[in-house]
């Protein structure tokens, strides 16, 4: 991991001087982790054109020292803002980028105030846009932790009946990842049964599963610091045939979607792909969410399949493909996969099954 840190240092280094910087300073939590591979809660990057500093407390040098291996740790005393100026004199620098969407006013007045010769330059994703191509290790992290939700699922399906709770469901779904080798779930289960379907994010409740109801099943494995995120929608007995027509429709919005995928292909094209089928369909106002997103250190970060996105898919992106459709007081559907980007299209890294299964 060494490598591939130092590999992330070098990439933001050369990147420097065509945005006309000297430096650039890193706040956001998973940004910091990208960069350093240090998982201390409290911290900040600052990295020159030969130079780079993880600034943390008391609390977390140890951690620090043991973790990070080619960035200089330095403990900050309680001073963050004078250390950070510090070693930006000390390393020449004079345009220092930041991460304006991840500083609060406050912190943005703070620097101001202190960098009395120091041009802060906002720099948006610079990080971000780094971290949308995965590196061959962490392609291995997003394969095992898809691997792990499969097996999940291929497990629940055997435990679902009726009279179940939601949330043991979700319990049963994250000891099992767990006993697969994931630290957690890494974000709230969704289990959304009956009418709860119609909840996009119907985290898993009290609400008792039954006969004839659709279930929808929205987790991932958080393992080694990495995502998975799958979706699947079953039934315990036959649903309601409204509830099976809108099935078989996200199911090939899916399909058609995954199957066009390839670099070079536009985020917001990708994204109309699925909106255009379902609206069709004649459910277009009942699908209201973006068509997938990026996976990584974050559930849900860059790149994102939206109507408004920028942007173009690229070999090495790992994304999500999630359709669905909500309606009110009935139900929902949504079936969603995990897929790495190659040089031709695209390669399944969740492959529970898509069809309909009936429990």
């Amino acid at each position: 991991m060494a490598v591939h840190k130092m590999r992330i240092i070098s990439s933001l280094q050369s990147k420097l001087s065509a945005h006309n910087l000297d430096g650039i300073l890193i706040y956001a939590p998973h940004n910091r982790k990208y960069v350093t591979k240090f998982t201390g809660t409290a911290g900040a990057v600052l990295i020159g054109e030969s130079s780079a500093f993880l600034f943390t407390d008391f609390r977390y040098i140890a951690q620090a020292e043991a973790q990070v291996k080619d960035c200089k740790v330095v403990n900050h005393g309680g001073r963050l803002v004078d250390s950070i100026v510090e070693k930006a004199a000390a390393s020449g620098i004079t345009r220092l980028g930041f991460e304006e969407n991840h500083f609060t006013y406050k912190q943005y007045i703070e620097l101001k105030t202190a960098f009395q010769d120091v041009e802060l330059i906002p720099i948006g994703h610079f990080v971000e846009d780094l971290r949308k191509i995965k590196l061959p290790e962490e392609i291995e992290c997003l394969q095992e932790a898809a691997r792990i939700a499969d097996v999940a699922f291929n497990h629940i399906q055997s435990f679902i009946k009726p009279g179940l709770k939601e949330q043991e469901i979700a319990t049963e779904l994250e000891r099992v990842m767990k006993e697969q080798g994931a630290t957690s779930a890494g974000t709230p289960i969704i289990v959304a049964s009956g009418w709860r379907g119609a909840l996009p994010h119907g985290v898993a409740s009290e609400k008792t599963v039954e006969v004839n109801e659709m279930i929808t099943m929205d987790f991932g494995a958080y393992y080694k610091d990495y995502h998975s995120d799958l979706t699947r929608t079953v039934s315990i007995g036959e649903p309601q045939e409204k509830l099976v027509e809108i099935y078989n429709i996200v199911l090939e919005a899916l399909e058609r979607t995954v199957a066009a995928l390839a670099p070079g292909m536009p985020l917001k094209e990708a994204d109309a792909l699925c909106r255009k089928f379902i609206r069709a369909e004649g459910y277009g106002d009942f699908f209201g969410h973006g068509a997938g997103h990026g996976l990584g250190l974050e559930i849900h970060e860059e790149p994102f399949l939206s109507p408004k996105s920028s942007g173009v898919l690229e070999e090495g992106m790992v994304i999500t493909v999630e359709p669905g459709i909500y309606l009110p007081e009935i139900g929902g559907v949504r079936i969603e996969d995990d897929l790495l980007l190659t040089k031709g299209g695209v390669k399944r890294l969740t492959t529970s099954e898509r069809q309909l299964i009936r429990l």
